[in-house]
Protein backbone atom coordinates (compact mmCIF):
# COMPACT_ATOMS: atom_id res chain seq x y z
CA UNK A 1 0.00 0.00 0.00
CA UNK A 2 1.20 3.40 -0.93
CA UNK A 3 0.75 6.79 1.16
CA UNK A 4 1.11 10.37 0.17
CA UNK A 5 1.63 9.35 -2.86
CA UNK A 6 4.30 7.01 -2.47
CA UNK A 7 5.17 3.62 -3.46
CA UNK A 8 7.54 2.55 -0.71
CA UNK A 9 8.28 -0.96 0.56
CA UNK A 10 7.75 -1.36 4.33
CA UNK A 11 11.76 -1.51 5.00
CA UNK A 12 13.29 1.46 5.06
CA UNK A 13 17.05 1.56 5.83
CA UNK A 14 18.15 3.73 8.80
CA UNK A 15 21.50 5.44 8.28
CA UNK A 16 22.42 6.23 12.19
CA UNK A 17 24.45 2.84 12.65
CA UNK A 18 25.87 2.78 9.28
CA UNK A 19 29.30 0.35 9.40
CA UNK A 20 32.43 2.03 10.80
CA UNK A 21 36.12 1.45 10.17
CA UNK A 22 38.11 2.77 13.23
CA UNK A 23 35.49 4.72 13.99
CA UNK A 24 35.05 6.75 10.69
CA UNK A 25 32.38 5.31 8.66
CA UNK A 26 32.92 2.46 6.10
CA UNK A 27 31.51 4.13 2.66
CA UNK A 28 32.53 0.82 0.50
CA UNK A 29 30.66 -1.08 2.88
CA UNK A 30 27.49 0.93 2.88
CA UNK A 31 27.85 1.05 -0.93
CA UNK A 32 27.49 -2.56 -0.70
CA UNK A 33 24.63 -2.44 1.68
CA UNK A 34 22.97 0.41 -0.47
CA UNK A 35 23.00 -1.84 -3.64
CA UNK A 36 21.72 -4.92 -2.15
CA UNK A 37 18.42 -2.88 -0.83
CA UNK A 38 17.79 -1.22 -4.41
CA UNK A 39 18.48 -4.38 -6.29
CA UNK A 40 15.87 -5.73 -4.01
CA UNK A 41 13.43 -3.38 -4.77
CA UNK A 42 13.77 -1.41 -1.75
CA UNK A 43 13.82 2.83 -1.71
CA UNK A 44 13.46 4.39 1.52
CA UNK A 45 17.00 5.81 3.11
CA UNK A 46 17.23 7.76 6.80
CA UNK A 47 19.88 10.23 7.77
CA UNK A 48 19.28 13.04 9.85
CA UNK A 49 21.79 16.08 10.52
CA UNK A 50 22.83 14.59 13.85
CA UNK A 51 23.98 11.46 12.68
CA UNK A 52 27.81 11.89 12.81
CA UNK A 53 28.79 11.59 8.73
CA UNK A 54 26.21 9.78 7.80
CA UNK A 55 24.67 12.81 5.37
CA UNK A 56 27.84 12.32 3.79
CA UNK A 57 28.10 9.15 3.33
CA UNK A 58 25.17 8.67 1.69
CA UNK A 59 25.94 11.05 -0.70
CA UNK A 60 28.51 8.95 -1.58
CA UNK A 61 27.02 5.78 -1.59
CA UNK A 62 23.28 6.37 -3.26
CA UNK A 63 22.96 10.39 -4.00
CA UNK A 64 26.39 10.36 -6.48
CA UNK A 65 25.32 6.60 -8.19
CA UNK A 66 22.02 6.02 -8.14
CA UNK A 67 19.42 8.42 -10.14
CA UNK A 68 17.50 10.54 -7.70
CA UNK A 69 14.15 9.47 -9.00
CA UNK A 70 14.82 5.64 -7.87
CA UNK A 71 14.98 6.70 -4.01
CA UNK A 72 12.95 8.44 -1.08
CA UNK A 73 15.64 10.27 1.16
CA UNK A 74 14.90 11.63 4.60
CA UNK A 75 16.34 13.50 6.91
CA UNK A 76 16.09 15.55 9.97
CA UNK A 77 16.10 19.17 12.05
CA UNK A 78 17.47 18.83 15.31
CA UNK A 79 16.84 22.31 16.26
CA UNK A 80 17.36 21.11 20.18
CA UNK A 81 20.84 20.84 19.31
CA UNK A 82 23.34 23.55 20.12
CA UNK A 83 20.98 26.30 18.60
CA UNK A 84 20.57 29.52 20.49
CA UNK A 85 18.91 30.82 17.24
CA UNK A 86 16.03 30.21 14.34
CA UNK A 87 19.13 31.03 11.78
CA UNK A 88 21.36 28.23 13.41
CA UNK A 89 18.32 25.71 13.00
CA UNK A 90 17.69 26.77 10.07
CA UNK A 91 20.90 26.42 8.73
CA UNK A 92 20.78 22.77 9.21
CA UNK A 93 18.59 22.19 6.21
CA UNK A 94 21.45 23.89 4.25
CA UNK A 95 23.88 21.49 5.20
CA UNK A 96 21.82 19.07 4.80
CA UNK A 97 21.70 19.90 1.42
CA UNK A 98 24.98 20.32 1.02
CA UNK A 99 26.08 16.96 2.52
CA UNK A 100 23.87 14.77 0.76
CA UNK A 101 23.87 16.58 -2.25
CA UNK A 102 20.17 15.23 -3.26
CA UNK A 103 18.99 18.46 -4.50
CA UNK A 104 15.87 18.02 -2.05
CA UNK A 105 14.38 15.94 0.23
CA UNK A 106 11.80 13.26 -0.33
CA UNK A 107 10.74 13.26 3.55
CA UNK A 108 11.91 15.87 6.02
CA UNK A 109 11.59 15.67 9.52
CA UNK A 110 11.18 17.71 12.68
CA UNK A 111 13.53 15.69 14.76
CA UNK A 112 13.18 13.69 18.15
CA UNK A 113 9.81 16.25 19.31
CA UNK A 114 8.14 16.25 22.82
CA UNK A 115 8.97 17.67 25.99
CA UNK A 116 11.46 20.18 26.35
CA UNK A 117 12.60 19.99 22.76
CA UNK A 118 9.46 20.88 21.27
CA UNK A 119 9.89 24.81 22.13
CA UNK A 120 12.53 24.94 20.26
CA UNK A 121 10.70 24.26 16.91
CA UNK A 122 7.65 26.36 18.04
CA UNK A 123 9.86 29.15 19.14
CA UNK A 124 11.63 29.23 16.11
CA UNK A 125 8.54 29.34 13.84
CA UNK A 126 9.69 26.22 12.20
CA UNK A 127 6.45 25.05 11.28
CA UNK A 128 5.52 27.65 9.43
CA UNK A 129 9.51 27.27 7.50
CA UNK A 130 8.93 24.03 7.05
CA UNK A 131 6.27 24.72 4.67
CA UNK A 132 7.97 27.56 3.19
CA UNK A 133 10.81 24.74 2.53
CA UNK A 134 7.83 22.39 0.98
CA UNK A 135 6.43 25.29 -1.54
CA UNK A 136 9.63 25.72 -2.59
CA UNK A 137 10.31 22.49 -3.63
CA UNK A 138 13.08 21.87 -1.97
CA UNK A 139 11.00 18.80 0.39
CA UNK A 140 8.13 16.66 -0.88
CA UNK A 141 6.48 15.67 2.41
CA UNK A 142 6.75 17.10 5.48
CA UNK A 143 6.76 15.28 9.09
CA UNK A 144 8.11 14.96 12.47
CA UNK A 145 9.90 12.53 14.73
CA UNK A 146 8.64 11.92 18.58
CA UNK A 147 9.40 10.75 21.61
CA UNK A 148 7.12 11.45 24.66
CA UNK A 149 3.63 11.04 25.87
CA UNK A 150 0.41 10.02 23.21
CA UNK A 151 -1.18 13.13 25.19
CA UNK A 152 1.42 15.51 24.07
CA UNK A 153 1.27 13.86 20.33
CA UNK A 154 -2.13 14.96 20.14
CA UNK A 155 -1.68 18.54 21.36
CA UNK A 156 1.10 18.54 18.43
CA UNK A 157 -0.99 17.07 16.22
CA UNK A 158 -4.02 18.89 16.95
CA UNK A 159 -1.75 22.26 16.88
CA UNK A 160 -0.41 21.17 13.37
CA UNK A 161 -3.06 19.18 11.22
CA UNK A 162 -0.21 20.29 8.34
CA UNK A 163 2.27 17.44 9.25
CA UNK A 164 1.48 14.91 7.14
CA UNK A 165 3.25 12.11 8.75
CA UNK A 166 4.35 11.47 12.04
CA UNK A 167 8.00 8.48 12.56
CA UNK A 168 7.09 6.86 16.18
CA UNK A 169 9.09 4.16 18.13
CA UNK A 170 7.39 0.81 17.59
CA UNK A 171 9.15 -2.75 18.67
CA UNK A 172 7.41 -5.43 20.98
CA UNK A 173 9.29 -4.75 23.84
CA UNK A 174 7.90 -1.04 24.07
CA UNK A 175 4.42 -1.86 22.88
CA UNK A 176 2.69 -1.73 26.07
CA UNK A 177 6.01 0.23 27.92
CA UNK A 178 4.49 2.91 30.52
CA UNK A 179 7.83 5.09 29.76
CA UNK A 180 7.32 4.91 25.54
CA UNK A 181 4.17 3.56 25.51
CA UNK A 182 4.38 3.18 21.81
CA UNK A 183 0.99 1.45 21.06
CA UNK A 184 -0.93 4.50 22.59
CA UNK A 185 1.45 6.97 20.41
CA UNK A 186 0.77 4.71 17.08
CA UNK A 187 -3.09 4.56 17.87
CA UNK A 188 -2.74 8.13 18.63
CA UNK A 189 -1.35 8.93 15.28
CA UNK A 190 -3.42 6.99 13.28
CA UNK A 191 -6.58 8.85 15.35
CA UNK A 192 -5.22 12.01 13.18
CA UNK A 193 -4.92 10.01 9.85
CA UNK A 194 -1.41 10.30 10.04
CA UNK A 195 0.31 7.31 8.25
CA UNK A 196 3.64 6.41 10.48
CA UNK A 197 7.03 5.28 10.15
CA UNK A 198 8.70 3.38 12.51
CA UNK A 199 11.78 4.01 13.82
CA UNK A 200 13.77 1.64 16.82
CA UNK A 201 11.78 -1.46 15.62
CA UNK A 202 14.68 -3.62 17.19
CA UNK A 203 15.35 -0.74 20.00
CA UNK A 204 19.00 0.08 18.99
CA UNK A 205 20.02 -3.97 18.34
CA UNK A 206 18.44 -4.69 21.80
CA UNK A 207 16.14 -6.97 20.27
CA UNK A 208 18.71 -8.58 17.71
CA UNK A 209 20.51 -10.10 20.80
CA UNK A 210 17.74 -10.11 23.74
CA UNK A 211 18.36 -12.37 26.77
CA UNK A 212 18.86 -16.16 26.39
CA UNK A 213 15.26 -16.47 27.74
CA UNK A 214 14.01 -15.18 25.24
CA UNK A 215 16.46 -16.26 22.33
CA UNK A 216 15.05 -19.90 23.25
CA UNK A 217 11.44 -18.67 23.21
CA UNK A 218 11.50 -17.33 19.83
CA UNK A 219 14.56 -20.23 18.19
CA UNK A 220 11.78 -22.80 19.74
CA UNK A 221 9.07 -21.05 16.98
CA UNK A 222 11.39 -20.84 14.17
CA UNK A 223 15.02 -21.99 14.97
CA UNK A 224 15.90 -20.83 11.60
CA UNK A 225 14.99 -16.96 12.00
CA UNK A 226 17.14 -14.35 13.96
CA UNK A 227 15.76 -12.29 16.82
CA UNK A 228 15.71 -8.79 14.50
CA UNK A 229 13.38 -10.32 12.24
CA UNK A 230 10.77 -11.30 14.69
CA UNK A 231 11.27 -7.24 15.83
CA UNK A 232 11.16 -6.01 12.11
CA UNK A 233 8.29 -8.36 11.39
CA UNK A 234 5.95 -7.40 14.34
CA UNK A 235 6.53 -3.89 13.46
CA UNK A 236 5.60 -4.36 9.85
CA UNK A 237 2.62 -5.81 10.47
CA UNK A 238 0.93 -2.60 11.58
CA UNK A 239 -1.57 -0.75 9.56
CA UNK A 240 -1.05 2.82 8.12
CA UNK A 241 2.84 2.44 8.05
CA UNK A 242 4.86 4.29 5.37
CA UNK A 243 8.04 2.00 6.07
CA UNK A 244 9.64 0.24 9.01
CA UNK A 245 13.21 1.62 9.63
CA UNK A 246 15.82 -0.90 10.37
CA UNK A 247 19.33 0.62 11.47
CA UNK A 248 22.27 -1.82 9.92
CA UNK A 249 25.42 -1.63 10.32
CA UNK A 250 26.55 -5.03 8.07
CA UNK A 251 25.90 -6.31 5.00
CA UNK A 252 25.02 -9.50 6.83
CA UNK A 253 22.17 -7.69 8.92
CA UNK A 254 21.16 -6.07 5.47
CA UNK A 255 20.98 -9.88 3.81
CA UNK A 256 19.20 -11.13 6.51
CA UNK A 257 16.61 -7.98 6.74
CA UNK A 258 15.78 -8.45 3.02
CA UNK A 259 15.63 -12.46 2.92
CA UNK A 260 12.65 -11.69 5.22
CA UNK A 261 10.91 -8.56 4.33
CA UNK A 262 11.29 -9.10 0.51
CA UNK A 263 7.87 -11.30 0.44
CA UNK A 264 5.95 -10.38 3.68
CA UNK A 265 2.61 -10.50 4.09
CA UNK A 266 1.72 -10.49 7.88
CA UNK A 267 2.47 -12.69 11.00
CA UNK A 268 -0.22 -15.47 11.75
CA UNK A 269 -1.85 -15.51 15.04
CA UNK A 270 1.07 -18.66 16.11
CA UNK A 271 3.84 -15.56 15.77
CA UNK A 272 1.87 -13.03 17.36
CA UNK A 273 1.48 -15.44 20.18
CA UNK A 274 5.25 -16.47 20.04
CA UNK A 275 6.06 -12.24 20.52
CA UNK A 276 3.64 -12.17 23.35
CA UNK A 277 5.81 -14.49 24.70
CA UNK A 278 8.77 -13.43 24.85
CA UNK A 279 7.88 -9.36 25.36
CA UNK A 280 6.43 -10.92 29.03
CA UNK A 281 9.85 -12.83 29.42
CA UNK A 282 11.87 -9.60 28.35
CA UNK A 283 9.72 -7.58 31.27
CA UNK A 284 10.74 -9.49 33.80
CA UNK A 285 14.97 -8.70 32.94
CA UNK A 286 15.35 -5.04 34.40
CA UNK A 287 17.71 -3.43 31.50
CA UNK A 288 18.73 -0.09 31.02
CA UNK A 289 16.58 0.03 27.79
CA UNK A 290 19.23 2.77 26.65
CA UNK A 291 19.45 2.37 22.34
CA UNK A 292 22.78 4.40 22.22
CA UNK A 293 21.09 7.03 19.92
CA UNK A 294 23.86 9.39 22.28
CA UNK A 295 21.97 12.32 22.16
CA UNK A 296 22.41 12.43 25.74
CA UNK A 297 25.99 12.67 25.07
CA UNK A 298 25.38 15.71 22.48
CA UNK A 299 24.30 17.94 25.46
CA UNK A 300 26.34 16.60 28.52
CA UNK A 301 28.60 19.39 29.41
CA UNK A 302 31.33 16.57 31.40
CA UNK A 303 31.58 14.77 28.06
CA UNK A 304 30.51 11.46 30.19
CA UNK A 305 30.58 7.73 28.38
CA UNK A 306 26.61 7.24 29.58
CA UNK A 307 25.22 5.07 26.62
CA UNK A 308 29.14 2.78 27.30
CA UNK A 309 28.47 3.13 31.02
CA UNK A 310 24.61 1.53 30.35
CA UNK A 311 25.98 -0.81 28.23
CA UNK A 312 28.13 -2.21 30.67
CA UNK A 313 25.72 -2.40 33.48
CA UNK A 314 23.15 -4.44 31.04
CA UNK A 315 25.85 -6.49 30.48
CA UNK A 316 26.07 -7.39 34.39
CA UNK A 317 22.53 -7.40 34.89
CA UNK A 318 22.37 -10.30 32.04
CA UNK A 319 25.14 -12.57 32.78
CA UNK A 320 26.55 -11.42 36.33
CA UNK A 321 30.40 -11.17 35.00
CA UNK A 322 31.40 -7.80 36.86
CA UNK A 323 35.11 -8.41 35.16
CA UNK A 324 33.23 -8.85 31.82
CA UNK A 325 31.18 -6.04 32.23
CA UNK A 326 34.04 -3.65 33.96
CA UNK A 327 36.15 -4.62 30.70
CA UNK A 328 33.01 -3.14 28.45
CA UNK A 329 32.74 -0.19 30.62
CA UNK A 330 36.65 0.69 30.12
CA UNK A 331 36.25 0.31 26.58
CA UNK A 332 33.21 1.79 25.64
CA UNK A 333 34.09 4.71 27.93
CA UNK A 334 37.60 5.94 28.89
CA UNK A 335 38.96 3.75 25.47
CA UNK A 336 36.44 6.22 23.95
CA UNK A 337 38.13 9.58 25.16
CA UNK A 338 34.77 10.22 27.38
CA UNK A 339 34.46 10.49 31.49
CA UNK A 340 33.33 8.11 33.64
CA UNK A 341 30.39 7.63 35.46
CA UNK A 342 31.70 9.52 38.68
CA UNK A 343 32.26 12.90 36.96
CA UNK A 344 28.20 13.34 36.61
CA UNK A 345 27.30 16.84 37.92
CA UNK A 346 23.20 16.03 38.07
CA UNK A 347 22.54 19.00 35.44
CA UNK A 348 19.76 16.78 34.27
CA UNK A 349 20.39 17.95 30.46
CA UNK A 350 20.65 14.35 29.36
CA UNK A 351 17.44 13.47 30.58
CA UNK A 352 16.19 16.37 28.77
CA UNK A 353 17.45 14.75 25.99
CA UNK A 354 16.63 11.12 26.39
CA UNK A 355 14.12 9.36 23.82
CA UNK A 356 13.76 6.55 26.22
CA UNK A 357 12.91 8.74 29.15
CA UNK A 358 15.39 7.01 31.24
CA UNK A 359 16.32 8.20 34.53
CA UNK A 360 19.92 8.88 33.71
CA UNK A 361 21.18 10.26 36.82
CA UNK A 362 20.29 7.46 38.93
CA UNK A 363 21.82 4.95 37.04
CA UNK A 364 24.87 6.26 36.33
CA UNK A 365 24.59 6.16 40.10
CA UNK A 366 24.07 2.54 39.93
CA UNK A 367 27.28 2.41 37.74
CA UNK A 368 29.37 3.61 40.42
CA UNK A 369 28.31 1.62 43.16
CA UNK A 370 28.19 -1.84 40.87
CA UNK A 371 31.19 -1.34 38.58
CA UNK A 372 33.45 1.72 39.59
CA UNK A 373 33.69 0.19 43.38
Amino acid sequence: MSYLGEDIKKLGFGLMRLPQTDGVIDVEQTKKMVDLFMDAGFTYFDTAWAYAGSEDAIRQALVERYPRESYQLATKNAAWIECKTKEEAYAQFDTSLAQTGAGYFDFYLLHNLGEARTKYFDDYDMWDWVQEKKAAGLVKHVGFSFHSTPEELDEILTAHPEMEFVQLQINYADWDNPPVQSRRCYETARKHGKPVIIMEPVKGGMLATPPESVVNILKAAEPQSSAASWAVRFAADLEGLITVLSGMSSVEQMQDNLSYMKDFTGLTDAEKETLAKAREELNRIPLIPCTICNYCAKVCPEHIGISGSFTAMNYLTLYGDKAMAANQENWLVEGHGLKRADACVKCGKCEEACPQHIAIRDNLEKVCEELLK
